[in-house]
Formats: structure tokens, C-alpha cells, sequence
């Protein structure tokens, strides 16, 4: 795979041209080490590059055969969004998204793996750039290839990354709207997380949508600062509204059977393109019942 751009203005080495478009120092420091090429007008260049105005260059990358480790899963995807370097996904509750110890065979890698293989994609090797619990539903953001993931862990481009949440709970949270800014951390041999002084620092920011719904719901909108494991489920509780059918944090079991959390929303500033994307999640017919007066 190849990624060129050309350079207008006066002369720059070749790593400050590169870090502009948001290339990696590992990826950078991998070429160096003879992993793939830096090009400059269709040309290998090695030593000491200079780019000058007009000059087209880049870099030139080995494909991403798919991993070994991981098996395939011929099992379907929701593609909201795909182009050369990204896939949005839907992902239905229920679906872990990672490969563990209690599920290697049918995750959400697995059936991306499965995807791209039978659609003969150049680069096999998915990177996941947002993960979603295992019964939290909506948007994933996947890297087609490497490249693509580590320009979004530039600064300027990560803090482009907005992902918005929609979480119903039992009664309702005063103030209004607010910031929740509460470091969370491990339970010693528990899947649990606390709020704790020993934890990362953690930042939710939330709405109250709606508080007059069935039974006293009441249906907020959050967006996470920070991405924290299980974030917005301890942040909530530790406010005293777990989400509904949160059993691991003592939700309310009767009215939904996982925890009542969707990624509604997904927004990142595309440096290919050079465009910022949006995109949004239908809800759920489970979540779709809770919302009803």
C-alpha cells in the first residue's frame, strides 16, 4: 500500500513532511528499520531526504496479511460506512469485540477478519479504534490497515473523536446536565470497576433527554472524554442510577435484560479525506420500548 501527498512551500526533511500528515513516528521508525520505503516522485529514496515544492511523496507499505491467531467467523457485520481505510459498524448486543478467553472464535474481530478475507481486501489485519462492551449495541470505528490507526492517535485528530452514548436509568440525575470528572479503577480479581483516588482519571459529560418515561426511566445523552473500561456504567452508578439491566453494577433487571446503552453517535475528522464524518445508530427494538411514555 502506498500514501503520497505533494508538498507546496519551501524545502522540509522527510520525517517533518511525513509528521504534517500525520504519519507515526513507529511507522516512520519501522520504514527506517526496513519495513516498507519512503518514496519521493515514484521513487525509493534512502539517507538524508529532502522534499521540495511540487515533489510528490510518501510512503510504501507492505499489505496486512491476516492474523494467524485470530479465527475466522463467517457470521454477518453491519456496515454503516466503508471506504480504502475505514469501517463504521452496528454492533448488536450480545457480541463481545475482542477475542478472550471465553469467546475466540466468534467476536466482532472474527467476523471482520471473515469479512474482509471473503471479499479479498488488501489489507486482512482489522484494527479496532473504539470498542463497545459486550451488551452495549451501536457504533464501532475499525482501521483498515495500520496507517489509518496510528494517524488517529495524532493529537490534533484525536481529540477530533466524539463519541456520543444513549443510556436510560431509574429516576433521574440532578443537575440537569453536568460533568462527571471521577478517576476509575480495578476491583482486585473482579470484572468490576470504582471510582477510586488509585484509578485514571475518567470524564463523562451527560443531558437529560427526557425523565418522564414508563415506570421512571428517564433517558440521558453522554459523551466520553475519556474511554475508561466501562465508563459511563460506573459513572452513573457511582451517581446512584446504574443502568437499567445493568446486573454487574445493580441495575434494574425488570424492564430490559442487558444494560440499556447504545452508541448513538461517531464523528472523527478523516486525514484522507481531509473531511470530518459523521454518523448515527437507529436504536434497538429493546431500547426502542424503554422510550415509550
Amino acid at each position: 500500500m502506498e500514501f503520497t501527498w505533494q508538498h507546496q512551500g519551501q524545502p522540509m526533511a522527510m520525517k517533518r513532511f511525513l509528521t504534517t500528515h500525520a504519519i507515526s513516528m513507529r511507522t516512520i521508525k519501522a520504514i527506517k528499520h526496513g519495513t516498507g520505503a519512503f518514496l519521493v516522485n515514484n521513487q525509493v529514496q534512502t539517507g538524508v531526504i529532502t522534499i521540495h515544492d511540487g515533489d510528490i511523496a510518501g510512503i510504501q507499505l507492505p499489505d496486512e496479511a491476516p492474523d494467524t491467531a485470530v479465527a475466522v467467523s463467517e457470521q454477518p457485520i453491519q456496515i454503516e460506512y466503508e471506504d480504502a481505510n475505514w469501517l463504521v459498524l452496528n454492533k448488536t448486543a450480545g457480541l463481545t469485540s475482542v477475542p478472550g478467553p471465553s469467546n475466540r472464535t466468534d467476536t466482532l474481530v472474527n467476523r471482520i477478519k471473515g469479512y474482509l478475507m471473503a471479499s479479498h481486501a488488501s489489507n486482512q489485519r482489522p484494527h479496532l479504534i473504539t470498542r463497545l462492551d459486550r451488551d452495549t449495541s451501536g457504533l464501532v470505528l475499525v482501521a483498515k490497515h495500520r496507517v489509518a490507526q496510528g494517524m488517529l492517535t495524532e493529537p490534533r485528530i484525536a481529540a477530533q473523536l466524539v463519541k456520543t452514548y444513549q443510556a436510560w436509568i431509574e429516576g433521574t440525575i440532578t443537575p440537569a446536565s453536568g460533568t462527571i470528572d471521577r478517576p476509575i479503577g480495578r476491583v482486585a480479581d473482579s470484572p468490576r470497576r470504582v471510582v477510586t483516588t488509585a484509578g485514571q482519571r475518567a470524564i463523562t459529560t451527560y443531558q437529560v433527554e427526557a425523565d418522564q418515561l414508563q415506570h421512571n426511566v428517564s433517558r440521558l445523552r453522554l459523551e466520553l472524554v475519556t474511554g475508561r473500561t466501562h465508563q459511563i456504567r460506573v459513572h452513573l452508578t457511582t451517581l446512584g442510577h446504574p443502568l437499567l439491566g445493568d446486573a454487574l453494577y445493580g441495575g434494574n433487571l425488570g424492564w430490559i435484560q442487558r444494560q440499556a446503552l447504545h452508541a448513538a453517535s461517531l464523528q472523527f475528522f478523516d486525514p484522507f479525506s481531509e473531511q470530518t464524518l459523521h454518523f448515527e445508530a437507529a436504536l434497538p427494538a429493546d431500547l426502542q420500548a424503554l422510550n415509550h411514555d
